[in-house]
């Protein structure tokens, strides 16, 4: 069994990273040539300001007495500058952003994985490029610019990390902290000699990242009276910045300024994902260099925004986020960043109309010099004669389109030029995008055929090993080795074939993996052929019914993933599975019990995704609820027969429950806390992480009959749920808990049908003793409906409260009991643990199933695994890489979660043999004889 679970593993592991190889390797392409364009620039420095979070609505919205939320920034985009929206990407999250803004490129779906540390991949940006760059704010984004640049002309200040805290008084704090340190900046320049020539170079940027409105919106909401009093404070920061810059230079109108964000945020404060409140952001670009308001009567927008925001009559001009770097780049007059792929916004500029089109013809040349650099690359690796190119950019093509541009501003028709750059720009890009992906068929279909071979194997072995429809065949020696010499000899061809490309090593492991895979399903031919004889002797209707009915259930399984509801259709079905099954007469009491707690939890999944609007008095009412079943049990064990309770263990339970009732209190002191703005209280704190550190122990410590240890499991886990809960999640578990208790006793019930079972009173049953079992039994149709439920139990674990598949479900506030100082990884660990917890409860309860029903794990597990192969198949041929990036974001997530399910599902499945068998043994002063 090791070997095959090994197997397993690393069979998955390989289709998990397979999706990012084939889908989100990085597009960045390195050895082009810096393109600057050749007429002086309007400007001599840029400040950049970078609102954290702010969403474009809060901006340019009125307040409910019709007066403008940032009055100056109001009073420039009316009079002085040009605005617009700018449409981040998915993920929404502070890296992504700024690298599309300083750098100009989109960062590949992976770079999150590689969190808000430095560069995951060296870029070139405008700071590096310019002649000085001097930042202010965040010490998770600043260093990212500085490291990445060549020589030493980027300098950052930061403040320390410990003041992002979501629990502190006033975010604003970390804003003002950055205008103030400018301000004494430029102060100080005054009678620093070198510091002073430098400021009055040319090609200066100073950027000046403002935190505090993005950890107001996770804190408060973007609704509260906080988020939007940071966004006046922010205004009249920029005002102070603005003209104080304009005085230190003698008003020589030769600094241009930008205002905007790296991403939205939505009405329960959080970001990552592509709703519209994340992905819109605000543009102003006002001083030299930078167009007036235009005046216009009527323009045209799908969203209703210009009559909210009372601006029909000013000129809106939208860009994509990426276009913000060539515009910066362009304003000071230094060249494009490398790696950019924006299209420089010239609505935006001021300058003569052939400034204009040679900046767009730099811009063109600059986005041709990547395209050209991944051709090549591709070009050298593949064979001549297997080699497309791509058709609307071939060199003659190339070629064509920069002689006509040039000849356009020669002949002075610069509106001409600037229109053929940019169809020479959408080609480039095109052609990028087509290099890009280009091996992805031949990845896709070797990683499908070795996703099919892999579970046609598994489906094998459960029919060869676990079930008497076969019988064993003796094996043909000379058949097998010419099998097998013929399999190695295609993997031979295979690795000839990729060494002649130079392929990456890990398309051998992609491309080889169906060999092995196949070779393994075409040795049980004899068994296949035995099982298509079976089956044909079976009665046909049965076997089409039962293979639509097999069919059904996983769709509902893949639906569950895109409509949450499809969960509440499957756990009405199940509501009604006794009473179509002689289980109604033979135990009518748990049989309406069963029903109810499935309609019951059917609810769950109608509910709006957790997170949205905190409900802390439901988290009490949930840890109350707990004490309650707690005191009825412990009241039912006391008055069982004494032969199976120690008093020892009992007073186990009481230290299980007196950590669920302090996690219930430090859940409400927390958040009143918060809430008066005092902060996480240090006390709370300690609590916290004690009971998660204490409970794993308590459990251990607990019997291991089964109904006891279940019951064990169950405060153990809750008492930490409880601290990660805001709403009404906290019952969640609860009811789920109650679902799979009655499950085991059904299953047990179900047992009689067949006539297996001897019934052994499950209140008697021993996990340890249980793993002793010899006899196991063969697999039944019945079994298959078994793993389909454990299955069911698991995505509804996870989809019950919310939509994981998305970024933007998670809510620091769920932390907020542990730790409220920004920190990614803490929190996510944290999160995480949130997640699994109803998993372990299925878990635990699938492994009692397991026992009380005399099945080897193995087999049950088998099953379970086909059924999620199945499903990760459907969700690999689903994947997106085009369309809205919500969709592509989404269809990425729903692949690896199944993925990791599966994998998860693995571990899982020791980690249950562990809570449910392993018992610590204390030191005892007195011998019972109970036992």
């Amino acid at each position: 069994i090791p070997i095959f679970i090994l197997a397993g593993l690393l069979v998955h592991c390989v289709f998990l990273v397979s999706i990012f190889d084939i889908y989100f390797s990085s597009p960045l392409v390195h050895g082009m040539t810096p393109q600057q364009t050749p007429l002086p620039p309007p400007a001599k420095r840029l400040v950049l300001f970078v609102a954290d979070g702010l969403r474009a609505d809060s901006l340019y919205e009125l307040d409910s007495n019709g007066t403008p939320r940032a009055p100056y920034l109001r009073a420039i985009l009316e009079n002085n500058g040009s605005w617009g929206i700018s449409h981040t990407r998915v993920p929404t999250e502070s890296r992504p952003g700024h690298v599309a803004l300083i750098a100009g490129f989109y960062e590949d779906v992976s770079a999150v994985a590689k969190g808000w540390k430095e560069n995951p991949v060296e870029f070139d940006s405008v700071f590096n490029e310019s002649k000085y760059t001097w930042s202010w704010g965040s010490p998770d984004i600043l260093p990212m610019f500085a490291k990445g640049a060549t020589g030493d002309h980027v300098y950052t200040f930061c403040y320390a990390a410990e003041s992002e805290d979501f629990g502190a008084e006033d975010a604003a704090k970390l804003d003002i902290w950055v205008f103030d340190h400018v301000k004494s900046f430029f102060n100080s320049s005054r009678s620093n000699e070198t510091l002073f020539s430098a400021l009055n170079e040319e090609k200066v940027v100073l950027f000046l990242h403002l935190l505090g409105i993005d950890t107001n919106g996770h804190a408060h909401r973007p609704n509260s009276r906080e988020y939007q009093e940071n966004i006046k404070q922010v205004d009249e920061g920029v005002k102070e910045i603005a003209s104080m810059i304009d005085n230190f230079y003698g008003n020589d109108g030769k600094t241009a300024f930008i205002l905007t964000s790296d991403h939205g945020m939505t009405d329960w404060g959080s970001h990552g994902a592509g709703h519209p409140s994340e992905t819109l952001t605000p543009l102003i670009v006002w001083g030299a260099g930078v167009n007036y308001p235009q005046k216009v009567t009527s323009q045209f927008f799908e969203d209703n925004f210009l009559k909210e925001w009372k601006l029909e009559n000013l000129k809106r001009l939208d860009v994509n986020q990426a276009d913000i770097a060539p515009l910066m780049a362009s304003l000071i007059g230094v060249p494009f960043p490398l790696n950019s792929v924006g299209t420089l916004p010239v609505e935006y500029l001021n300058g003569s109309a052939h400034f204009k089109a040679e900046s767009m013809f730099t811009n063109a040349v600059q986005i041709l010099e990547q395209f050209k650099v991944k051709m090549n690359q591709k070009k050298e690796t593949a064979l001549s004669f297997l080699f497309t190119p791509f058709k609307p950019l071939s060199d003659s093509e190339q070629t064509n389109f920069l002689r006509k541009i040039r000849l356009y501003i020669q002949q002075q028709k610069y509106d001409e030029a600037v229109s053929l750059c940019k169809t020479l720009i959408n080609l480039a890009l095109e052609g990028l995008s087509y290099y890009h992906t280009y091996d992805r068929l031949f990845l896709g279909l070797s990683i499908a055929v070795g996703f099919v071979g892999w579970t046609t194997y598994v489906i094998l072995v459960i029919i060869k090993t676990h079930t008497n429809l076969t019988k064993t065949v003796p094996t043909n020696k000379k058949k097998s080795a010419v099998l097998f010499y013929s399999f190695a000899s295609a993997g031979m061809i295979i690795v000839f074939f990729l060494l002649i490309q130079t392929c990456p090593w890990t398309y051998y492991i992609y491309c080889l993996l169906p060999v092995p895979v196949w070779y393994a399903v075409v040795r049980e031919i004899p068994v296949i052929q035995d099982l298509a004889r079976n089956v044909l002797s079976l009665h046909i209707g049965q076997s089409v019914g039962f293979l639509l009915v097999s069919i059904l259930a996983v769709e509902i399984l893949v639906l569950s993933f895109f409509y949450r509801s499809a969960l509440t259709v499957g756990l009405l079905v199940f509501a009604v599975w006794p009473v179509i099954t002689p289980l109604w007469v033979q135990a009518k009491t748990k049989a309406l019990i069963w029903t109810l707690l499935c309609v019951l939890l059917a609810i769950f999944p109608l509910m709006p995704v957790v997170g949205r609007d905190p409900n802390i008095p439901l988290v009490i009412a949930a840890g109350l609820l707990t004490l309650l079943i707690s005191c009825f049990s412990l009241a039912s064990l006391c008055k069982s027969e004494n032969k199976y309770r120690d008093n020892e263990d009992l007073k186990v339970y009481f230290y299980q429950m007196f950590s669920v009732a302090l996690s219930t209190y430090v859940v409400s002191s927390t958040h009143n806390s918060l809430k008066n703005k005092q902060g996480l209280p240090v006390m709370n704190q300690i609590i916290s992480w004690m009971i998660l550190v204490s409970s794993p122990v308590l459990l251990l410590l607990s019997p291991t009959f089964l109904f006891q240890r279940l019951f064990s499991i169950l405060l153990s886990l809750m008492s930490i749920y409880l601290l990660l809960s805001t709403g009404y999640e906290a019952l969640f578990p609860l009811l789920l808990f109650g679902l799979m208790f009655v499950w085991v006793n059904m299953e047990q019930e179900a047992l009689q049908h067949y006539g297996l079972s001897l019934k052994p009173k499950l209140a008697f049953f021993n996990f340890t003793y249980a793993m002793d079992i010899t006899q196991f039994r063969q697999l039944h149709l019945d079994d298959i409906r078994r793993s389909f439920f454990f299955v069911f139990f698991i995505v509804t674990a996870f989809f019950g409260t919310g939509n994981i598949a998305s970024i933007n479900s998670f809510d620091p506030a769920s932390v907020y009991c542990f730790l409220t100082v920004f920190s990614p990884f803490m929190m996510g660990g944290l999160l995480l643990l949130k997640v699994a917890i109803p998993f372990v409860l299925v878990s635990c309860a699938f492994e009692a199933v397991q026992v009380t029903t005399q099945l080897s794990s193995k087999s049950l597990f088998l099953i379970v695994l086909v059924i999620s192969d199945i499903m990760a198949l459907h969700f690999f041929f689903l994947v997106k890489d085009y369309g809205s990036w919500l969709d592509i974001g989404t269809s990425i997530s729903h692949y690896v979660l199944v993925m990791s399910l599966t994998i998860f599902m693995m571990v899982m499945n020791g980690l249950a043999q562990l809570l449910t068998t392993q018992r610590l043994a204390l030191p005892r002063r007195t011998k019972h004889h109970s036992k």
